[in-house]
Order: C-alpha cells, then structure tokens, then sequence
C-alpha cells in the first residue's frame, strides 16, 4: 500500500464514519433550534453565497444550497451583528461569501477533488492540482463550517458598487492576478479573491501590497475584536471561538418571510 494511497483511504474512511447531526423533521424553511438567518439578525450584512451558485472552485452548486442564504449559530450571527456596527464607522461592510455548510457538500469537495473527470475552475487553484487540496490544507474532510460557527467573508467601502453579473461561459483571469481581471466583485481588494487555493491567501503573506495587507489587518483586527479567530491559510476564513461544534447536515432553504430579529 502506497503513502499516497493510505492518505486517500484514511480520509475516505473518515468521511464514511462521520456522523453528522441531521436535523430531522424540520418544517420547510425552517433551520434547527439555535440557529439563524443571517438576514433575520443583520440585514446590512451583504451577502454573496458563492456555493449556490456557480462562481465557485467546482464550477457548479453544492449540494444542500438550496438558497443563496447565510445561515449561522444564532451566538455568532449576533457578533457580526457587533462587527458590522463597528465597521460602520468606518464606511466599511462585511460580505460573506459561504456560512453553515451542509456536511454534504464538503463530501461532494472530496469526490469532486478525487475525481479527474469532474472538471472546476482552474483560476481557484492556478498552481496546485486539485487531487492535492486536501493534503495542502486548503479544503478538510470535516469541516467547521459544518458546525454553524465559522464565515467566509470580506470587506466592502460604502456605498457599496454593484458589482458586474458573473457569467459562466467568461474567460477570468487567476485569483491570484490583479482585481479587474478576476471575476467581478465589489469587495475591496485584499490580494486574491476568495477561496483562491494558493500561498498568497495566506493572511500574512507578504506577497501582498502594502494597501492589501491594511485591509486584511482592518477585517483581522475587527473580527478579532468580537471573538473570532482567523485560519492562518485563508485570509477570509473566520471561526467563532467558545461555540459549539456540532456538525450538521440539513439544507439551507429559501429564508420565510414570516422571519424575524431573534
């Protein structure tokens, strides 16, 4: 049995032991006790929930994104509620680009992954192969997005641009290239677009610019203030700290109209 071989098979055998918390019986539109609508909490918030779409690594939506909706622990929707007011001050919004992820589609990240004939978007990972994102860290086999309490987002200047449509059949340029030739986005510009699987996303990489480096020490420093601890390999990427870690696995649905503040 080669090295490489009993990595794949020690993550395959994890992801088959997992037993994620399903949330059963849930009425439609509904999300489990404890958790929240970002909208219901902190509708200033932007919201650019990349994997119910197309603009994302695997070229397709995920599974259980059955709404482009950040859905959260209502604790940590609370404190962005508290970082969002901060950042006001400053002309500034957050914008998140993925919340609670369904333990189902951090499993179709594995297949996709493992599977050569599953194509992607190459301009997420322009200098790795895909079948080593796992071994380098960029993507997990359990992920803690699953536990409702971490984020994925960034920093928008206000008033907010409207950013240009996304169209699937463009030809962008790399995360890692400069801003207007990425895909469009109207965040501000902290060095590589998200989920761009290279060693520039590291929050202190110093292949940034000095002004890219400000703003990632600005969402850093406010994010930090109200409890979240950043992942040192992406820049975006935020967990609550002192929250439970339950992983759970229903989908995230079209928020009810009836929702409201908790």
């Amino acid at each position: 049995m080669t090295a490489q071989f009993r990595v794949a098979f020690g993550a395959a055998l994890l992801l088959a032991c997992a037993t994620p918390a399903f949330a059963r019986d849930l009425p439609r539109n509904a999300v489990p006790k404890g958790f929240v609508y970002l909208r219901a909490v902190a509708p200033t918030i932007a919201q650019d929930m990349r994997y119910a779409g197309y603009d994302n690594f695997t070229g397709r939506p995920l599974p259980g994104y059955e709404a482009a909706e950040c859905v959260l622990r209502r604790e940590v929707a609370l404190a962005l509620a508290r970082v969002q007011a901060d950042l006001a001050r400053q002309n500034l919004s957050l914008k998140t680009y993925d919340c609670y992820r369904p333990a189902r589609a951090v499993r179709a990240f594995w297949r996709w992954a493992n599977n050569p004939r599953s194509g992607g978007a190459k301009r997420f990972y322009p200098h790795v192969h895909k079948a080593e994102l796992f071994a380098r860290g960029y993507i997990a086999t359990r992920s803690r997005h699953s536990t409702g309490t971490t984020v994925d987002l960034t920093l928008i200047a206000l008033p907010a641009p409207q950013p240009a449509p996304f169209e699937r059949a463009a030809h962008y340029g790399p995360c890692t290239g400069p801003a207007a030739q990425r895909a469009p986005d109207n965040s501000l510009d902290l060095g590589t677009g998200f989920d761009c699987f290279d060693r520039k996303s590291y929050t202190g990489s110093a292949a940034v610019t000095p002004a890219q480096r400000h703003w990632r020490h600005v969402l850093k420093s406010a994010m930090a203030a109200r409890g979240f601890h950043n992942y040192f390999r992406e820049w975006w990427h935020y967990e609550f700290t002192g929250a439970p870690r339950r992983t759970y696995d229903f989908p995230i649905l079209p928020r009810p109209s009836s929702a409201t503040s908790p």
